[in-house]
Order: C-alpha cells, then structure tokens, then sequence
C-alpha cells in the first residue's frame, strides 16, 4: 500500500508539472496586455483595478499623482490605450474593482493578426499528405521485415533504426542541396515527399505484425491469399490500434515541424503553422496575450486528437513489446 502511494503520489506531481505551463499558458491568454504589464500573470482569473465613470462610459484608471481630494488619472480602454490623459477628479469617484474577466477577443485579434488560417490550411494538408504516405510506406516495410524472408534483413532493418539516432540539423544541409537540384525547393514536394518514410512507425508496426499468429497467415496462403492480400484483409484489420498510434505521432510530428519548413520553404503563402507562429512572435514580441493566444489555438488540435486516440496508444505500446 506504501509502495503504491508513493508511485501515485509522484506520477501526480510529475503530472502537474507537465500541465501547469499549459494553464498557465491559457490563462495568461485570457488576461489583458494592462494585466501583464502591471505584473499579474498568475491563474487566478479574478481581476482586481480601479475604474472612473466617463461620458457614460467605464475606463480603466491609471493613478498618476494624488493631491487632497483630487486625484490625476488617464483612463484606458479595453485595448489598453490612453484614451484621457491627466484628467483631474474627484478622489472618491474612482471606484474599486474586483471580479472575473476573460479577454476572448485575444484569440479573435491573434488571429487576424497573421493570416492563421492558411497556415492552418498548409499544415493540415501537409500533415495528411504525409499521414497517407506513411501508412503505406510503413504497413508494406514492416511486413517485410516481420513476415517476409529475404538476405539481409536484419541488417538492413537494424540499419534503418540506427538512422533514428542522426539528428535533423546533419542532414538538413544534405537535404537541401538534393531537393534543390530537383526543384523542389519552396514547393508542397519538399515538405511532403522526404517524411513519407517513418523509420519509428516501422519499427512500432514491425513489432505489433509479429505478435500476430503465424498459424492465421498460413492458413490465409493455403487458401490462396497472395502476401498484399494478407496484408490487407487479415493483418491490417487486427493493427487498427498500431495504425490510430502511428496515425497520431505522424500528425503531431507533421503539426510540430519547424527547422524543415523553415529552411526548405521561403514563401508566406507556403508557411506552416510553427513558422508562422515564429513570425508572429517576431511582430507581437511585446504583446504577451496574443502570442499565449496564438500557442494555445495552435496545440488545440492535437490535444483533442490525443484525447480520442490515448486508448490505441497506450494498447499498441502494450502489445508491441509481445512477441509470439
């Protein structure tokens, strides 16, 4: 009973420490540019100002001196802009404020701050297109690796996983050189065609495709199933966790990408979500809300697609460490 406490205890805290920048990512995005600037960025949602009555209006006031009764002031608006400036008033006019305010129009402004839209479009595409690619390419190498006999194969499957240990940055260069020679350069076919071939999701539906009975696929041969056909009518049907795990790292790596776009790509018009995101934190460095805003309706899909897919993830990682 100890030992367990003390697991959950620190899976708890482990946890918290990976989902408290993200409240208080979203909670910062829901604040006023005047809230960050006076120093509150904390969760609490509740704001507490002073406000002053003007022309029937209510503004924001910003306390410059105090003299007797009267007190000097400009007044801001929503937007955080001077609308009045030393405007002379009565001490007690000026009204203490305190209650919840969540700045939605953040997420409005941010958006149109940059054209998100057809970033969202390009990365959406892109990811698609690579998705696609990658089940194909992987589903046929993995049952060649997993099922099939031929020279080399263990070789050349223990080759392929020595390349997930090479990072981006060493063969970027490389890569561009070739794409360049091609013409692809600043086109859809060098963000799609490279990524089609993912060594990991071979690697996850190899070791998913040999739990698989050997007793089921020789009884599918007798019977006249040629090998694409066993790979699509029996193996495939059984992998729908492995394919929903694969489906999901492809998406986020595709939604996550930003050294490959960025280097491969020189076009606003072809700018994915991440380069887009970096160059809007270029033109709205100082206005925190709206870079917040930004970050968190950029990662919305993919916590949505990870909530509905935690299930199959977590089943393919159980059954990928089985064999038969």
């Amino acid at each position: 009973m100890f030992k367990k406490t003390i697991i959950y205890t620190m899976l708890i805290i482990c946890g918290l420490v990976m989902v408290v920048p993200f409240v208080w990512m979203i909670g910062v995005s829901l604040r006023s540019q005047l809230e960050i600037n006076q120093g509150s960025s904390g969760f609490n949602p509740v704001v507490n100002y002073q406000s002053y009555m003007y022309d029937g209006n209510e503004y924001q006031v910003s306390i410059v001196m105090s003299k007797g009764d009267s007190t000097v002031i400009n007044l801001i608006n929503d937007k955080s802009k001077i609308v009045h400036s030393y405007l002379t008033v009565l001490t007690e006019d000026i009204k203490d404020v305190k209650k919840v305010k969540f700045h939605w129009t953040n997420y409005q402004e941010a958006f149109r701050k940059v054209p998100f839209n057809r970033y969202f479009l390009n990365t959406i595409f892109i990811a698609l297109m690579v998705l696609f690619g990658v089940l194909i390419t992987s589903a046929l190498s993995a049952y060649a690796f997993a099922r099939m006999h031929f020279f080399g194969k263990d070789f050349l499957f223990y080759f392929l996983i020595s390349m997930m240990m090479v990072p981006e940055p060493i063969f970027i260069i490389p890569s561009y050189i070739l794409l360049n020679k091609l013409g692809w350069i600043n086109t859809y076919y060098a963000l799609i065609i490279p990524w089609i071939a993912n060594i990991f999701t071979i690697f996850l539906m190899r070791q998913h495709f040999k739990t698989i009975p050997q007793d089921l696929l020789d009884a599918a041969a007798i019977d006249g199933c040629s090998p694409f056909k066993i790979l699509y009518s029996i193996i495939l049907p059984l992998s729908k966790p492995i394919i929903a795990t694969a489906s999901v790292f492809s998406i986020i790596g595709s939604w996550n990408s930003f050294m490959w776009p960025l280097v491969m790509t020189n076009s606003p018009e072809l700018r994915v979500l991440q380069v887009g995101l970096s160059y809007f934190s270029q033109e709205a460095s100082s206005q925190t809300t709206l870079l917040m805003a930004a970050s968190s309706f950029s990662i919305l899909p993919l916590i949505v697609i990870f909530l509905f897919a935690q299930k199959s993830i977590i089943e393919s990682y159980t059954s990928s460490g089985m064999k038969e």
